[in-house]
């Protein structure tokens, strides 16, 4: 079981950045198409990396402010936002993953990716 604990937390610490990062990189460098599915793709990508973005964040300001009291009422709406963007992109990249395209697989990787960490985090409060 801690073996099951320790690849999720280096997925998400470690891998889901990285994948993020690369994901961004390849679709700036590369001619975009303007199919559907990479639309899709590109509005999944996009609110993954807003939800991974909010994730960094909150945890940036919980250590400037000493940490968030149990049950905040702001933390819970910062779960509730992080939470709603990701199964957007989830959602979004239901229609993305059906035809090639620069981010066909980036997009659901960070999606669940971030849904992983808002679910672990609100396990942990």
């Amino acid at each position: 079981m801690q073996l099951i604990v320790a690849i999720a937390v280096v997925g998400v610490y470690l891998a889901l950045p990285v994948v993020t990062i690369w994901g961004w990189i390849r679709w700036a460098r590369r001619s975009h198409g303007s199919s559907l599915s990479s639309i899709l793709s590109l509005a999944s990508f996009t609110f993954a990396t807003g939800s991974g973005l909010l994730a960094v964040c909150s945890v940036l300001y919980a250590h400037a402010i000493g940490g968030f009291p149990f049950y905040d009422p702001l933390l819970m709406r910062i779960y509730a936002a992080g939470s709603l963007m990701s199964l957007t992109a989830i959602l979004l990249s239901l229609g993305g993953v059906w035809r090639p395209n620069l981010l066909r697989w980036h997009a659901p990787v960070c999606a669940v990716g971030t849904l992983l960490f808002w679910f672990a985090s609100a396990l942990g409060e």
